[in-house]
């Protein structure tokens, strides 16, 4: 008579088979990941606000054109360094809350904190002794506010990421919906975002916001910064409400944690930080080299695009500049609506990235949005030398298809820059 299997591990000393396998960690289900994803919307929405409005309003605080992008450098240096050490201390965080919700708000609270403090700058001038003519102490206040800002989002971002890791684990199908849902809310912030940055009558739904140092354009962007606060602590409440998160070293997290993370032998292996990743420079091969080359070249010409493109509305189109009548905040507003019409096609491009990627190939597809990507760039050169030789450039608004072209040209770009956030280097190699 064979001896059933249980009773055989138990004669030899060992429990049964059932008894040693770790709990399944439970499927999360669509609704609480929808919840959990929501936060997206509400950081999209202020870095929506953050590319439209700020590069104009720091040259009507008085910083020079061509200074203006250096204040745009902590959002590289920031992302260089303040994710790989958020991401290294989340992964180690012990908080009864989890590993990654005390850094999504902390986060969100010190967004919040930023926000204020770069829709107040010209008041916090003003009160330490700025006058119209001169305001180093309101450029100050925002430059503070500025940095913070930026660090705030890149503190935000790559733990609301490795939320999503967390709970989908191995369920690849689940991280993919989780991702699309990610992606979804981004598109939503950013469309709703670059509305509120086109809209000029905020300052009348909210009319407090005018004071004696902070006039009607920095009323505008005071009140869309109170609407960035609202939204951004809703969806962070939503999300961190929704994540149910195990603290880390808790028998659940161990048990959740068991089959997802590999063996070593030698103990506990450190993880992979920052100073540790370019020793794998050394392994790629030639084909890497050209796609990361390309690659940095691409985001040469976006980053200049992505911190300008409402100045050149303002300047190149509608031929005004900034604190010098009303041409230049009209061009700046219609920038942020080319910005709106350029989130959707970017939102329609990414759902439907993948099949774009299956029936022609990702290198196909990635080379010709950088094709695209180079023409429409050359179209705004172009359409730049055409508005310079315009008798209305300084006095009237442009015509109706020198606006439409170079909304155009906007909207197309939004193929292009969905293609390079895109994940494609493991795609085309």
């Amino acid at each position: 008579m064979a001896i059933p299997e249980v009773n055989r591990q138990q004669a030899r000393g060992r429990p049964p088979a059932s008894s040693t396998r770790p709990p399944v960690r439970a499927r999360i289900r669509l609704r609480q990941l929808l919840r959990v994803t929501s936060v997206a919307c509400g950081i999209q929405f202020g870095w929506a606000l953050q590319l439209s409005l700020l590069t104009p309003y720091v040259q009507e605080l008085g910083i020079p054109h061509q200074w203006a992008s250096i204040i745009w450098l902590c959002g590289p240096l920031s992302g260089l360094l303040v994710q790989p050490l958020v991401g290294h201390m989340s992964d180690r965080c012990t908080s009864r809350l989890g590993r990654r919700r005390p850094f999504i708000v902390a986060g969100a609270v010190s967004i919040i904190v930023a926000v204020l403090i770069i829709g107040h700058s010209a008041d916090i001038g003003w009160l330490f002794g700025d006058t119209e003519a001169s305001r180093p102490r309101a450029i100050v206040a925002f430059v503070f506010g500025f940095w913070i800002l930026d660090v705030a989002n890149n503190v935000t971002q790559g733990p609301c990421r490795a939320l999503l890791a967390d709970l989908t684990g191995k369920d690849h199908r689940r991280t993919r919906v989780a991702n699309a849902y990610f992606s979804l809310f981004m598109a939503v912030g950013n469309v709703l975002g670059y509305a509120t940055g086109s809209y000029s009558g905020w300052f009348k739904v909210l009319p407090f916001t005018m004071t004696a140092a902070c006039g009607v354009d920095c009323a505008n962007l005071k009140s869309a910064f109170f609407l960035d606060v609202i939204f951004i602590a809703v969806t962070t409440y939503v999300s961190v409400l929704a994540a149910k998160e195990v603290p880390l070293g808790s028998v659940e997290m161990s048990t959740a944690s068991h089959e997802e993370r590999p063996e070593h032998s030698g103990g506990n292996a450190e993880e992979a930080f920052l100073w540790e990743l370019f020793g794998t420079f050394r392994y790629f091969s030639g084909t890497i080299w050209i796609i990361l080359f390309v690659t940095a070249l691409n985001w040469i010409g976006w980053f200049p695009f992505l911190l300008f493109d409402t100045d050149w509305m303002g300047r190149e189109i509608y031929g005004g500049q900034p604190n010098e009548g009303a041409n230049y905040n009209s061009g700046v507003r219609m920038g942020a609506v080319g910005l709106m019409l350029n989130s959707i096609v970017l939102g329609i491009t990414s759902v439907l990235m993948e099949k774009l990627c299956s029936k022609w190939g990702a290198g196909f597809i990635w080379g010709v949005s950088n094709i695209v990507m180079a023409l429409c760039f050359l179209s705004m050169l172009i359409l730049s030398y055409v508005t310079d030789h315009m008798d209305y450039i300084g006095h009237d608004l442009p015509p109706a298809g020198i606006v439409i072209a170079a909304l155009l040209i906007f909207s197309i770009l939004g193929f292009p820059l969905a293609v390079s956030s895109f994940s494609f280097l493991q795609k085309i190699i």
